[in-house]
């Protein structure tokens, strides 16, 4: 299939070009002619060879095959599998890590001035080493019950002996020496006690996953307070990141005694945890999630703090039934919250919103919604939550403009 740009391009083809920008989505922009390229494993400066591996209407995609003038922050990849033909989770190893921040840093002001017409500089903060960090992974077997990782846009399996962001309790080498079925989804999980669960679905199935190995319900411990989290519940993949994030959470919120607090998408309750305490016995929590298996962990870890109403549901759907709060925390997925929650947490007129975003685009978008509604974003952070990967953690505070 050829592309329909002004120069038309084909899978195959060998270009020359000088890569310009970073793009959303661990990309980086090239042109040839009028066409505009995709890039993978590319360096904004550097002039490289690139292999065109897919047209469209509007873009291009392609992968660098050989650098001819490569960047001073051009590294050699720790990992063998992080070349363009290999393992698809790690598209920043080739980049030193002080350009892979400053990169992040650029997307979120990029998508800021694009999406919420606001001029907005960030520093992504540093956490932790760049490697071993990773407590949460998803592995997949080929149709010869290989071990691995899927490659860049592809369903095909990358098998793999070993992976350097997992952390060593997950004991990668041993998951890749057995006898794996074929076509099967292996999500491994390690919790902050170093216990281990393995569950099993089929690759081409959208089904849950059904424990194999260890303990159905993981002890977490954050700042001090244990947190049971079960298999198909959301946690936070990073070791530092539930700490992190608390913290800068904290920092924003600045809550008081009594204090009437919004936990929106509160998962198993790590917001809650952190904030239980400092509202006291007059205070209270409502946390809304919409995963049952993240309630029941929520309604457990909070058995014994009458103040915590846990409901499971669309935010969006119960959000018009709260009729008010001192403060609202949300951690949506990836999507965002959109403009009806943003327009419901607005209605009940909280004096702070903290909004933990793992998509800069979605926070963008949020942010014109906040601003529209009479609030305007007054403090951001950035966390380097996910080295070696174009991926990114912010937390926001929004307040009555």
């Amino acid at each position: 299939m050829t592309s329909t740009n002004s120069t038309p391009l084909a899978v195959g083809d060998v270009l020359e070009v000088v890569v310009e920008k970073v793009a959303h989505g661990g990309h980086f922009i090239a042109r040839h002619e009028g066409a505009v390229i995709f890039v993978r494993h590319a360096i904004p400066g550097e002039k490289s060879r690139v292999v065109i591996t897919s047209t469209g209407a509007s873009f291009n995609r392609g992968d660098v095959v050989q650098v001819l003038e490569p960047s001073s922050d051009r590294v050699p990849a720790l990992c063998k599998y992080a070349h363009r033909q290999g393992c698809g989770g790690c598209d920043f190893q080739h980049i030193s890590l002080q350009r892979q921040r400053l990169l992040k840093a650029e997307v979120i002001s990029e998508q800021f001035l694009r999406i919420a017409k606001m001029d907005l500089s960030v520093e992504v903060e540093e956490v932790g080493e760049p490697l071993h960090w990773r407590t949460r992974a998803i592995a997949t077997t080929d149709h010869k019950g290989a071990f691995g990782f899927f490659a860049a846009r592809s369903h095909s399996v990358v098998p793999i002996n070993d992976c350097l962001i997992v952390v060593d309790e997950m004991k990668m080498p041993e998951l890749a020496s057995r006898n794996w079925k074929s076509d099967v989804r292996v999500e491994i999980a390690i919790s902050a006690m170093g216990e281990r669960n393995i569950a099993l679905a089929p690759t081409r199935e959208k089904v849950k996953a059904r424990l194999t190995e260890g303990s159905q319900v993981l002890q977490e411990e954050v700042n001090g307070r244990k947190l049971q989290v079960s298999q198909d519940s959301f946690w936070q993949s990073h070791k530092s990141a539930p700490e992190v994030l608390s913290k800068a959470v904290l920092e924003y919120a600045q809550l008081a005694d009594g204090d009437h607090v919004l936990d929106l998408y509160g998962g198993v309750g790590l917001f809650t945890s952190a904030v239980v305490d400092v509202i006291g016995s007059s205070g209270s929590v409502v946390l809304i999630e919409g995963s049952k298996s993240a309630t029941s962990d929520a309604a457990r870890n909070f058995a014994g703090k009458p103040n915590v109403a846990v409901s499971t549901g669309d935010v969006a759907k119960l959000l018009p039934g709260i009729s008010k709060a001192d403060v609202v925390i949300l951690d949506p997925p990836r999507d965002g919250a959109g403009m009806a929650v943003v327009a419901q947490i607005a209605r009940i007129k909280p004096r702070a919103v903290v909004y933990v975003a793992c998509d800069p685009a979605a926070l963008a978008r949020d942010t014109g919604y906040f601003q529209d509604l009479g609030y305007s974003l007054v403090k951001i952070r950035a966390f380097d939550l996910f080295p070696m990967t174009h991926h990114i953690e912010c937390v926001a505070l929004y307040m009555p403009a």
